[in-house]
């Protein structure tokens, strides 16, 4: 098996960077081909440039190398894990950026018909996406409806073709104790073993 594995943090020693971290580990000493980013790290940059806009473009529209080069891996995975904080019911504005340069019209998926229904391009059938939040679960559902799991479960992962959307969330952070995390980080290796099964 192949596996995405995309950090969305800025900070270098996050609890974020130690689930990143762990699942890259636990996937890897399971024997599958981990094809691991750190997008701020890297400097993946969110802004998209003109001629991405298109929502016809085909997959070989002009792009800089490095999307290029993740368009190139992510036609090619079995499985997606996304590791990220929630930032304002979104993800960083890195992996949001990545989404839309990535997950492109022609590389990510086409629109089969008139009405705009799309058709995923991607082989991945499975992902996994790991949240960070510092929002009481109840108040996340209550309040604000939870719009990480809209996001990733029901306008991007789908749209793309992958069908098995899995997500879990560790919180709340900031006030986490050591015990906490260590559990947490047991919980995202559990999740990544489960994603090759």
């Amino acid at each position: 098996m192949r596996a995405g594995v995309y950090l969305a943090h800025p900070r270098p020693g996050s609890f974020n960077h130690a689930v990143f971290d762990a699942v890259v580990e636990e996937l890897r000493g399971r024997g599958c081909e981990v094809l691991a980013h750190d997008l701020c790290a890297e400097g993946f940059s969110p802004v998209l440039a003109p001629d991405e806009t298109g929502t016809v473009a085909s997959a070989t529209s002009p792009v800089d190398a490095q999307v290029a080069l993740h368009r190139a891996e992510v036609a090619t995975l079995d499985a997606l894990v996304f590791v990220h904080p929630n930032w304002w019911g979104m993800p960083p504005a890195v992996l949001t950026g990545w989404v839309q340069r990535v997950l492109a019209p022609g590389v990510a998926y086409k629109l089969a018909s008139a009405d705009g229904e799309p058709a995923g391009l991607l082989t991945a059938g499975r992902a996994l996406v790991l949240n960070t939040s510092d929002t009481p679960a109840d108040r996340e559902q209550d309040e604000f409806g939870d719009p990480l799991e809209r996001i990733w479960s029901a306008c991007v992962l789908p749209y793309v073709g992958v069908d098995d959307v899995r997500r879990v969330v560790f919180r709340t952070v900031t006030d986490s104790t050591a015990t906490s995390r260590a559990t947490w980080l047991r919980e995202a290796r559990r999740q990544a073993a489960a994603l090759l099964e």
